[in-house]
């Protein structure tokens, strides 16, 4: 708590400063003009000689400044690291500045130097970025983990070894020299590695060694991949803070006994690679995992209403400590506007599908297809076991998780802001299962439910054997609708239909053509990712449609928040550095934590 009050202290700190902001914004804009110079110049040839001739012999271009696209790649990332606030980028502009500074001003020393305008300009810009770099330093304040350093040396051997093996790999299989017999294997690592530093190296000392130029420029593009992950592994924000703890889970559930009704992801909040931030009375929380340096929340905060600000304001103080990008996936509209208040804007993902079980019929024309629907399954013999979890015994539950594991649909268990990612857990006894058997008594699916207050359900789990009648999950559904009474529940909240206005809107007679053409551009999508579709299956129910908004502070981060959505819900692999170098950072971590 001592840590957080310090980060909103510092925060504020900040805001009072913009002669700081604006210092700080200058050191990022110079350096990404600095990196579009360097692309452009290693794309433009005769720029590129331009700029090199101007940093040869008496004269020297600005910090950074020359032709190539390692040297680009280098100032982009730092630009990046920069942008998002990494105290580590600007420790390590501040060096290299520095000293880049120092020996400039000791070169113009010597008339010879001083006399050219060019290195004047020069001289002026660094000291600028240098000087920026001390006026913004209080807005260079976002933390990295400490295992960082050990993970970036483990990179930078590791990938330089590999990198001069296949180097020497490449050489030797396009060797096209006559007496290639007279390179050894050593000739060739240490060809291979000369060719990782530069494209342009002396190569008269390897007379027995020939080959393309297309491998020198490959063996030196290695070089760049080597330099990115060594700085992704010397920059990466921490990935990870303290998950839930038992206590964390103890009040949770606590505040959902009070205040679940409220919100029906309220449970979801307790998956357990979450982490928790609370308000200082203990009245409200905000649940939320980091994703690829996004501090993802979802649903709103737990608890009341009225203490939700305490809950916000730490958690996004938190989020700018690391450089973590903060964003809310399915908030409702009260929560949104409160999040709103602290300088989130929204964005309407979708709707939530909530059916009114007192209201629910199966009569009328507009549910005649379900309705035929349910009587097919129902006439083949299916039938529904309606229990809470707590009722089910040992034996059987543990036969419910194997057939439900048989038949997950991949390897990654996927969801993150409406599953919960666990099942049979003794804590979720309150959870309600419907086990669907055909008539030979053979289980053929199974539907697990969340609680949502003392009379709601959400839905958590859909699991079934792919050879089962078609229909079996809108049987089950409808199953639970029509004997909602047998477990005290009034209303059921289903799938998350997104773009559902998108759809509806765009199907109606008069509908705009940037209306249709969104329309379409979401249908051509939903081959891959069932967008209609799902939609097309919670409208059979005709529930009520709740919105739910996607929050987030700048636009520019829209990419990298869906992103990390998209992994967090298990539809995108985590891409990143070898399992063994992930191994080595998270013992790093532990150790540390210790």
């Amino acid at each position: 708590m001592q840590e957080r009050a310090s980060a909103r202290q510092a925060d504020g700190d900040r805001r009072s400063a913009p002669a700081s902001r604006r210092a700080a914004a200058f050191a990022v804009w110079y350096l990404r003009a600095v990196t579009f110079i360097n692309f452009l110049s290693a794309a433009w040839v005769s720029l590129g000689q331009d700029v090199r001739r101007h940093n040869t012999e008496n004269f020297f271009t600005p910090y950074l400044l020359t032709a190539g696209f390692a040297s680009g790649v280098f100032t982009m990332f730092l630009a990046i690291t920069m942008r998002r606030r990494k105290r580590a980028a600007w420790i390590l502009n501040l060096v290299l500045g520095g000293l880049f500074l120092l020996l400039f001003a000791v070169a113009m020393a010597f008339p010879e130097i001083r006399r050219y305008a060019q290195n004047w300009v020069s001289l002026t810009l660094t000291a600028a970025f240098v000087g920026s770099l001390v006026v913004g330093r209080r807005e260079f304040y976002a933390k990295g983990d400490r295992s960082n350093p050990k993970l970036a040396a483990a990179v930078a051997v590791g990938g330089l070894l590999a990198a001069s093996l296949l180097a020497t790999l490449l050489v030797t299989v396009t060797n096209q020299a006559h007496d290639a017999y007279r390179s050894t294997f050593l000739d060739r690592w240490r060809y291979g590695t000369l060719r990782l530093v530069s494209v342009a190296a002396d190569d008269s000392h390897y007379p027995g060694i020939a080959i393309p130029n297309w491998v020198n420029v490959t063996i030196n593009v290695l070089s760049t991949l080597l330099l990115l992950a060594v700085l992704y592994a010397a920059f990466r924000s921490r990935r990870a803070v303290d998950p839930i703890t038992e206590d964390d889970e103890k009040r949770l559930r606590a505040l959902l006994d009070r205040n679940g009704d409220r919100d029906s992801l309220g449970y979801f909040a307790l998956r357990r690679e979450k982490s928790v931030v609370w308000s200082p009375t203990g009245k409200a929380a905000v649940a939320y995992r980091v994703v690829g340096g996004v501090s993802l929340a979802s649903g709103d905060p737990l608890g009341d209403p009225e203490a939700w600000p305490g809950a916000i304001e730490p958690w996004l103080a938190e989020a700018r400590a690391h450089g973590w990008i903060p964003a809310v996936m399915g908030a409702s509209e009260e929560a949104g506007t409160i999040y709103s208040r602290h300088g989130l804007d929204a964005l309407e993902l979708g709707d939530e599908a909530i059916v009114e079980t007192a209201e629910f019929t199966l009569e009328g024309r507009a549910m005649r297809t379900v309705r035929q629907a349910y009587n097919r399954v129902k006439r083949a013999g299916y039938q529904v076991r309606i229990r809470r979890h707590e009722d089910v015994p040992a034996d059987e539950m543990a036969h419910l998780l194997r057939r439900a594991d048989d038949w997950r649909d991949g390897a990654t268990e996927r969801g993150f802001s409406m599953a919960l990612g666990r099942l049979g857990d003794p804590d979720d006894g309150r959870c309600v299962m419907l086990e669907c058997r055909d008539a030979e008594g053979e289980l053929r699916a199974v539907l697990s439910f969340v609680p949502w207050g003392p009379y709601g359900l959400s839905l958590d789990l859909m699991r079934r054997d792919r050879e089962s009648e078609n229909g079996l999950m809108e049987f089950m559904v409808i199953e639970l609708l029509r004997r909602a009474r047998e477990i005290g529940i009034t209303q059921v909240s289903l799938n998350f239909a997104m773009f559902r206005s998108v759809f509806e809107r765009g199907a109606r007679l008069g509908a705009g053509p940037v209306l249709r053409l969104w329309r379409s551009l979401l249908s051509f999508f939903s081959r891959w990712w069932q967008i209609e579709s799902l939609y097309r299956a919670n409208a059979k129910y005709r529930p009520i449609w709740e919105p739910r908004f996607l929050l987030f502070e700048k636009s520019a981060d829209l990419l990298r928040i869906g992103v990390a959505s998209a992994r967090a819900e298990g539809f995108l692999e985590a891409p990143g550095l070898p399992k063994w170098l992930h191994r080595q950072h998270l013992e790093s971590h532990r150790r540390g934590a210790m």
